[in-house]
């Protein structure tokens, strides 16, 4: 505890202190009770003069403070996370030696796991309802802006239900345009937008022409889009476009500044699933205390049978709908927030009786957020750690490119053979 702590304490400063050290970190009353496990109702006593508070709180607080005093001090560019989900992006950004000034993200149950995993900072709510002008200045806009209005799956709902779906869903489809107000009032140097590769193809192409024509002909941003598959990186075949903005001709080159994998050279799910031998220490609810994977996530009987009987029914009427059952050598389908619902598109086989699904620990690890060298928390039940997983990013396709927009970030010179830069100038 620093002396201007202890002088403040000892001056029955202590409650004001306790306040001023909790908004310095952006967290709530609760948000602190739930972090230094006592109750909501004895912090707010505490700031009200009821009793001093634990040493131990302040202590917390004062050093959650100087990390990210010295996080502020390491970054090399700050960046702003939109519809951040738990954070996929952010990670990918914080890689590279940026620092998030600025978090948005609607869903409740992903702010939780948001801040669980990145310290209790404060995250706001519908960026609809926030002004551009209260957003912090910043180096880099990242979003990876809601795609069911413009996925084949979503688009095919939509259809089905008599919904209007892209820029005429009024709920999310437009929610493009408050990313366009905020690049309009705050002219970062640049961003990274994601969404499904089925943008630039709905609608017959005309909403990839109205966001090319908002980025590039409105604003005067330098854009290079591209679809990459994260199979390159994890286990699974994830298939995304990732528009990458500059707001001044740089020179960036997916081909030259982005260093992808062979996208035949990517680990096999062996990689991703709780070992067999009990290699791992347990972790329930996902494994026994033998490290084996719970039974809760083998299929039953009776969904293990529907499963089946739909996809031979489908494959009668020459279609491909169906269940992907793989096993430890193969490359798995994309995980997608319906996983929750059955598992259908990724079920792995054992040697004997149904199949299973992925645990929430193992969905972590197929889409890059649980490592050898980071843990992952899952504060949530598996129904929303799966919707979670599947709404996100890959995290380590994001870690690429933007440790490629770095040097063009920070005004740094990309230096090329001479027949490099006759090529991109062609």
């Amino acid at each position: 505890m620093s002396l201007r702590t202890k002088t403040e304490v000892a001056n029955g400063d202590a409650p004001e202190l306790l306040r001023r050290l909790r908004e310095g970190l952006g967290m709530t009353q609760r948000e602190l009770a739930t972090r230094t496990r006592y109750s909501e109702r004895t912090v707010a006593r505490w700031e009200c003069g009821d009793g001093l508070p634990r040493t131990s709180v302040i202590l917390y607080l004062e050093a959650e403070l100087a990390k990210r005093s010295s996080r502020a001090n390491e970054s090399a560019f700050t960046f702003i996370d939109l519809f951040a989900g738990i954070g996929g992006m952010r990670l990918g950004f914080e890689s590279a030696g940026g620092r998030c000034v600025f978090t948005s993200e609607w869903d409740a149950k992903a702010q939780w796991t948001y801040r669980a995993n990145f310290g209790g900072e404060e995250v706001q709510g519908d960026i609809t309802k926030i002004d551009p002008a209260d957003i912090p200045s910043h180096d880099v806009l990242v979003a990876g802006f809601p795609c069911q209005p413009f996925s084949i799956a979503g688009v095919s709902k939509k259809n089905s239900l008599g919904r209007p779906h892209g820029f005429e869903c009024k709920t999310q489809g437009t929610l493009f345009f408050n990313i366009e107000q905020i690049l309009r009032h705050h002219r970062p140097k640049a961003f990274l937008l994601e969404n499904v590769k089925n943008l630039q193809s709905h609608d017959h192409g005309n909403t990839w022409r109205t966001i090319r024509r908002v980025l590039q002909d409105e604003l005067g941003y330098h854009i290079h889009p591209t679809v990459v598959d994260a199979r390159r990186f994890l286990p699974q075949h994830r298939e995304r476009i990732f528009i990458v903005g500059f707001k001044e001709e740089v020179g960036f080159s997916w081909e030259e500044d982005v260093l992808l994998p062979p996208v035949d050279s990517g680990p096999r799910l062996s990689s991703i699933l709780h070992p067999l031998d009990g290699a791992e220490p347990p972790e329930p609810p996902y494994t026994d205390e033998q490290a084996r994977v719970n039974r809760k996530y083998v299929l039953s009987d009776h969904l293990w049978e529907y499963l089946q009987n739909y996809a031979k029914k489908h494959r009668a009427n020459g279609n491909g709908f169906g269940f992907g059952l793989v096993g430890p050598k193969d490359i798995a389908r994309t995980l997608s927030a319906r996983y929750y619902k059955d598992g259908s598109e990724i079920l792995i086989k054992r040697g004997r009786g149904n199949p299973r699904r992925l645990t929430p620990r193992e969905c972590a690890r197929l889409m890059g957020f649980d490592t050898e060298t980071r843990k992952w928390t899952i504060p949530v039940s598996d129904t929303q750690a799966y919707r979670q997983f599947g709404n996100s990013v890959a995290v380590p396709v994001v870690e690429a490119i933007a440790k490629a927009m770095r040097p063009y970030i920070l005004g740094h010179r990309v230096d090329r053979a001479p027949e490099q830069l006759e090529l991109l100038g062609s």
